[in-house]
Formats: structure tokens, C-alpha cells, sequence
């Protein structure tokens, strides 16, 4: 057929271009999320959880390209050359975290602390990672924060607030606010994971609980926070404080941020180095327990790691999906295609599989004050889902550029922005061998860890033959004498993917049978899209979105 007629000095008609992504409905669109909402015990929360997703995907979605572009700047003096340490974000930065603060991403699960609360708030977080990642790096600290703040009662009006969900960008002392943000201070540049090298020291001063500061910190994050939980050496050894940018009297405090890290992503979030000059904070717990008593928020923050892989992941998915859908190549579309048929449904396992896990360790965190197996499953599991599901993000972001081809590489699409984030969630609160290392840890020396990890597994016996076949390799793999510090990421990735499958089977997803096979039994390749034929189902894909 021949074209119409063009224009006078018109050069060709645009054609063959899918629509515009958004506005889109993150929540009506993903069958798996509303399906683990209410598998994972936070039906209840139906509504909320879905009215963030509608926001996400259309307002936030659309604040969130300036934001990320507008990289933010750090001013350490003013006009008068008097020492402020601001940072300045594009305006879109804080209207999508009033956003998401007042919708109970960072403090629902205290704010309602019944039953379900963590699980929603998860798939909060979910949602809002999957459109502006840099803001999930406070909203993380701030709502992890909390159960460390609550060891210490004369730090609860920072719990509360943080509870209270209220977004408060001024800087101005706490006592002036109705909400705040929390930030943290671990890492220094001789030391990076082994935290026990940090030599920031605090002396007693003159307060109850008070100390004053001096030393540094590598890696400051959020630097435009209210507070921050920060280590540093104590009289009694490695202690946590909780550490403010204004004093009870409004004054700033005694800290200067020295430069802002020029990451390879997270453009939208400020990350910092930073100098302490007699910088003043309030310990929490006990001198000497500075690493135990952090350990609980880390815990919470690496949920929020598996959590933003698994979101990323659907963002790419979802994009890669969309464009398949309308593209058009050598006569078909891209979706009727056999062979990127068996990409999207290779990609579609993994991102289902991934949030399956994310939020079956969320139901866990959500139990653990209630249920010592949960809380067992909960310690082990997380360091098991962070290692694996944050690991596979950069590959999978990768191939799903590749379904866009060309128009994936180019920033006026999301895609380079999921890339250059994808690698974040593996480094951040402890990076591979770490996370191994403390899988190892948690079934050697806590043997209900390994106790509750081989319930979660039984639970699916008989579900799937491909699935049983690997169980008893894995459990005799298990064996404290089996286990060495070499096999550690080998030893994680194979609970990992049991995991997946457990939670997957019985959920009684569709996807379970595929992912097994493909993953258990081996029929699979190194990368996404090498499915046997017969694993290739269009009905996997209709599900993906």
C-alpha cells in the first residue's frame, strides 16, 4: 500500500511508536502484587496500598524526571560566608517525599502497629520505588530507624514523629516540626563493612546520655535529614548515636559536610562525606553494643533492598511489556515474536519470583514480635533475599533495555535511569560476600535459623516433582560439616532460588511450575530468554501486565 500524501516539507509521518507508558495504575496492573498483599496477611490495607499505586504511576511518575535530573547541590556557605551545609533539591525531590511520607511509606508500620502493617508498608515501598528510587533512600532509614530509636525512652519524641507521617522539609530543631527524616553515619574511609575499624570518637559530656563527637564519616547518607544514627568509639567501645543537624535550641550542630558523592546513580538523593567537630548526639543502648544495636535497622533496611531490586525489575519489565506490545518488526509485533516471547516470559518469572520473596520475608519481619520462627525466618531469609534478588537487578534492567533496543539507552526513558540504580541495592548495607557471610553465620551459630529455613521448604513438598528432586541435595548441603566460607554465595544462591520456588508454589502462582524447572531442574541457560520451548506461555506474559 502506498503512503498517504505528506505535507509540503514534511519528511515522514511518525509511525510504529507504542504510547506514551504513563499515566498507568502500578497497582491494577500487577497481578502478582495485589495477589501477595492479601497471601502475606495485609488485605486490610486493599485500599491504601491501591491508591498509592494509581499516584505513583501518574503524578509521581511524571515529578520524578526532574527530580532525578536536577542533581542535588551542596551549599556550604551563604552570600555572607557564614557556614550553612544545605543541600538544594529540584522541588519535585520533596514533593514526591511529602508524598510518600504522608502515605505511610516510612512510618505506617509504627504509625498501626497491628498485624499486617510491615507487609503494606512494603508494598508501599514497592510502588515507590519503582518511580523515583533516590527518595526511597531516606524514607528506608527513616522508617528503619525507629525500633533502635525505642531503646532509648528519652529519644521517643523521634520515634513518634517519625510514626506521625508528616513530611517537614525545613531545617529547623525537631521541637519546631511535626514530622521528621532520619539519615545514617556508619562507614569511614579506612574501614567501609568492618565498622569495628571506625575511629570517630565520643567522649561523655555533660547531659544524661549526651556525647561529643569527632572524626568522620565516608559515606553520609540523606545529608539533609533531621537526624542521624551514627557509630563511633566510646569509652566502653563501638557505641550507636542518635545525632541531630539542629540542637534542642535551634543552633546548628557541629558537623560541616565536607563534598557530595558523584555516584554512578541515585541522582535524586544526596550522599555525602562529612567532618565531626565536637558534633553533639545522644547514645543509644549500651556503650559497646553499637553493632547489635544497629543490627535491627539493618535488618529493615535490607528488606527495603529487596524490596527496590524487585521494584526495579517490574519498572523495567512493565516498560519492556509496553513497548513489545505496540512495536512492530519484520511484519509482526514484537510480542507475537517466538523468540522475544521467551525473554518477556524468562523476565517475568524473575520479577514475579523476586517480589514472591520480598514480601514473603516482609510477613516474616511483620511476625517476629510475635513468633520466634518467623523471626528466625526473618533473619536468615532477608540476608538470602538481599544477596540474590538485588544481585540479578542489573542483568535483568539490561535485558529489558535490550527489548527497547536503541530507544532503552536513551535518557528520555526511564530505562538508563533503572540501570544506573540497578547496581545500588547490591552494595549498599553490605555488598555480596557480606551478605554470604552473614547467611553462613545465621545457620552455624543460630540453629533456629536453619531449623526455621527447612520448615519454610518442607511446606511445598509434594507441590512440584522438579522442586522435590532438589530438596534433598539442598538440605544435605545444609549440614553444619558441609558448610564452608568458599560455597558461601554458591550455598545462598541455591536457598535462594528453593525460596522462591517455595513461595511461588504455594501461592499456587502459574508461574511456579516454569520458574522450577527452569531454575531447579536446569533448564535454563547463563542468561534470560533461554527457556525450553515448551516453558515459553503467553499466559505468563498477559499476568506480567
Amino acid at each position: 500500500m502506498s503512503a498517504p500524501p505528506l505535507p509540503p516539507f514534511e519528511t515522514h509521518l511518525v509511525d510504529n511508536q507504542p504510547p506514551e507508558f504513563a499515566p498507568r495504575d502500578l497497582w491494577a496492573d500487577d497481578v502478582a502484587l495485589r495477589e501477595a498483599l492479601g497471601r502475606e496477611g495485609a488485605g486490610a490495607y486493599t485500599g491504601r496500598v491501591a491508591a498509592y499505586g494509581r499516584l505513583a504511576g501518574d503524578e509521581l511518575y511524571a515529578l520524578s524526571f526532574d527530580a532525578h535530573r536536577d542533581k542535588p547541590r551542596l551549599r556550604t556557605h551563604d552570600r555572607y560566608g557564614h557556614r550553612i551545609d544545605t543541600v538544594e533539591f529540584h522541588p519535585n525531590y520533596h514533593r514526591i517525599l511529602q508524598a510518600a511520607v504522608e502515605h505511610g511509606v516510612a512510618g505506617l508500620s509504627w504509625a498501626e502497629a497491628a498485624p499486617g502493617a510491615h507487609v503494606a508498608r512494603a508494598a508501599l515501598s514497592y510502588l515507590h520505588h519503582q518511580v523515583e528510587p533516590g527518595t526511597s533512600c531516606p524514607l528506608t532509614m527513616t522508617h528503619a530507624a525507629v525500633p533502635v530509636l525505642r531503646h532509648a525512652p528519652a529519644l521517643r519524641e523521634w520515634a513518634d514523629k517519625v510514626a506521625a507521617c508528616r513530611y517537614d522539609p525545613r531545617d529547623a530543631a525537631i521541637a519546631a516540626k511535626p514530622g521528621v527524616m532520619l539519615g545514617m553515619g556508619m562507614t569511614e574511609k579506612q574501614g567501609g563493612s568492618d565498622v569495628r575499624g571506625n575511629r570517630t570518637q565520643a567522649t561523655p559530656g555533660a547531659g544524661a546520655g549526651e556525647y561529643t563527637l569527632v572524626g568522620h564519616k565516608w559515606f553520609f547518607s540523606a545529608p539533609m535529614c533531621d537526624g542521624f544514627l551514627v557509630l563511633a568509639q566510646a569509652p566502653g567501645g563501638l557505641s550507636c548515636f542518635l545525632l541531630p543537624r539542629r540542637l534542642p535550641d535551634g543552633t546548628r550542630n557541629a558537623f560541616r559536610l565536607m563534598r557530595l558523592k558523584d555516584k554512578l546513580g541515585d541522582w535524586s538523593n544526596a550522599s555525602s562525606e562529612v567532618e565531626f567537630t565536637g558534633a553533639t548526639a545522644w547514645l543509644v543502648g549500651a556503650e559497646g553494643r553499637g553493632i547489635a544495636t544497629i543490627l535491627e535497622m539493618v535488618m529493615l533496611t535490607r528488606l527495603d533492598c529487596m524490596l527496590g531490586s524487585a521494584a526495579q525489575m517490574r519498572m523495567a519489565l512493565a516498560h519492556a511489556l509496553h513497548h513489545a506490545a505496540h512495536r512492530h518488526a519484520f511484519g509482526r509485533r514484537l510480542l507475537d515474536q517466538p523468540l522475544m516471547r521467551n525473554v518477556l516470559t524468562d523476565l517475568a518469572l524473575e520479577s514475579e519470583a523476586a517480589l514472591a520473596l520480598a514480601m514473603r520475608v516482609a510477613r516474616a519481619v511483620d511476625a517476629s514480635p510475635r513468633d520466634a520462627r518467623e523471626g528466625a525466618l526473618a533473619r536468615v531469609a532477608t540476608a538470602i533475599g538481599k544477596y540474590w534478588v538485588c544481585k540479578r537487578a542489573p542483568a535483568f534492567v539490561n535485558e529489558a533495555q535490550e527489548c527497547l533496543g536503541g530507544a532503552g539507552y536513551v535518557e528520555e526513558s526511564i530505562l538508563p535511569r533503572l540501570y544506573r540504580q540497578a547496581p545500588l541495592n547490591s552494595i549498599w548495607e553490605g555488598s555480596g560476600n557480606i551478605q554470604c557471610l552473614d547467611v553462613l553465620r545465621a545457620l552455624s551459630r543460630e540453629p533456629e535459623c536453619g531449623a526455621a529455613l527447612l520448615a519454610e521448604l518442607d511446606e511445598a513438598r509434594g507441590l512440584d516433582a522438579a522442586y522435590d528432586a532438589a530438596l534433598p541435595a539442598l538440605k544435605e548441603a545444609l549440614s553444619p560439616q558441609k558448610i564452608e566460607e568458599a560455597d558461601a554465595r554458591r550455598l545462598t544462591e541455591r536457598l535462594a532460588l528453593a525460596l522462591q520456588a517455595a513461595v511461588l508454589l504455594r501461592a499456587g502462582s502459574p508461574a511456579a511450575p516454569a520458574f522450577c524447572r527452569s531454575r531447579l531442574r536446569g533448564e535454563h541457560g547463563l542468561g534470560f530468554g533461554t527457556l525450553p520451548a515448551a516453558l515459553v506461555d503467553e499466559a505468563l506474559i498477559a499476568r506480567a501486565l
